[in-house]
């Protein structure tokens, strides 16, 4: 049997690969600081390892234990705003945490599957076509975007220097259960708490800004397709359509006037993800419409609210 390990784990799409890794009968084995990640996601057949990525000689003793055939690299910085204000904690977590991933993968000949950022990493200047396709040059407008994009640098790096087998897949704007109504990240969650609240959803900027909604059933698909594929490759996984946030709004059945504030430092106006690259690879593409994705997660917040104490729902089926 083979074994996975996820660092991340314990965060809303690291949670919902571990169902799936372990649904294909699997060992599956999770890394989390649990700084953004919850215990209560964590599946009961898992192994689960609280340790921070920045500890490099810990993670590893990990690797060397568990012995992964692949470890997908979830755990991250990602909040724009606080990387923002601390730009040195961002990178001391996406690229130091990712070169320590990198090594311990390297010790126990483990490929890895990176998860980076797509419209972060493209950035927003007027040669940019949007959908944006892998052949476009990257121009981070955030911290975060940058330290990502270092990331992918060490990736190749590890794969030229000591043939470290490693996927790159750049995410659109990733939604579906377990996603976090009250945190920083996650517009389409935190949508879902102010409307079940009867509070009035607050949107930066002018509602009209795009985004590639990708739901997270789909994204872990795209993660296992990277696993069995064949490594070295920049792949985006997004839908290739661009939404907007009142779209958002309006499909989750909200018939009032939101609040307006001003538009944050580092935010893009449009932004999608060309996914030919995933198709022609992996025969991957988006299978949930966006109509489906919003319901399935406005179910999610309601079930986790009747059922604080139980582990949260996701998007496969659980133990």
């Amino acid at each position: 049997m083979s074994t996975a390990l996820i660092t991340g784990g314990a965060g809303f799409i690291g949670s919902n690969l571990a169902d799936a890794v372990l649904a294909d009968g699997r060992a599956c084995h999770i890394v989390d600081d649990l700084s953004n990640g919850k215990r209560i996601r964590l599946p009961a057949d898992a192994e689960f390892h609280e340790l921070d990525i920045r500890r490099a000689d810990d993670l590893v003793a990990v690797a060397t234990a568990a012995k992964p055939s692949v470890i997908f690299h979830l755990a991250a910085q990602a909040d724009v705003r606080r990387a923002l204000d601390d730009p040195a904690f961002d990178a001391d977590v996406n690229v130091i945490g990712t070169i320590n991933v990198l090594e311990a993968a390297r010790a126990v000949g483990a490929r890895v599957v990176f998860a980076s950022t797509g419209g972060a990493g493209y950035g927003e200047y007027p040669e940019l076509p949007v959908p944006s396709p892998e052949t476009s040059a990257t121009r981070p407008l955030s911290h975060y975007g940058m330290s990502k994009m270092a990331g992918e640098g060490y990736c190749g790096l590890y794969g030229r220097l000591y043939g470290v087998p490693a996927t790159v897949l750049r995410l659109g704007n990733v939604y579906g259960p377990r996603q976090d109504p009250h945190g920083e990240a996650g517009v389409v969650a935190i949508f879902c708490g102010k409307v079940l609240d009867g509070d009035r959803p607050r949107i930066f900027g002018d509602g009209l800004q795009t985004r590639d909604y990708v739901y997270v059933g789909d994204v872990v698909r795209a993660f296992l397709a990277a696993e069995a594929g064949e490594p070295g490759e920049t792949v985006n996984i997004g839908t290739g359509t661009e939404i907007t946030v009142l779209d958002l709004l309006e499909g989750l059945g909200y018939e009032g006037d939101p609040e307006f504030a001003d538009a944050r430092p580092g935010e893009l106006q449009r932004s999608a993800l060309d996914n030919a690259k995933a198709a022609a690879l992996y025969g991957w593409r988006p299978e949930t419409s966006l109509r489906d994705g919003l319901r399935l997660t406005y179910e999610s917040v309601i079930a986790a609210r009747q059922a604080p104490d139980a582990r949260p729902p996701g998007a496969f089926a659980t133990t």
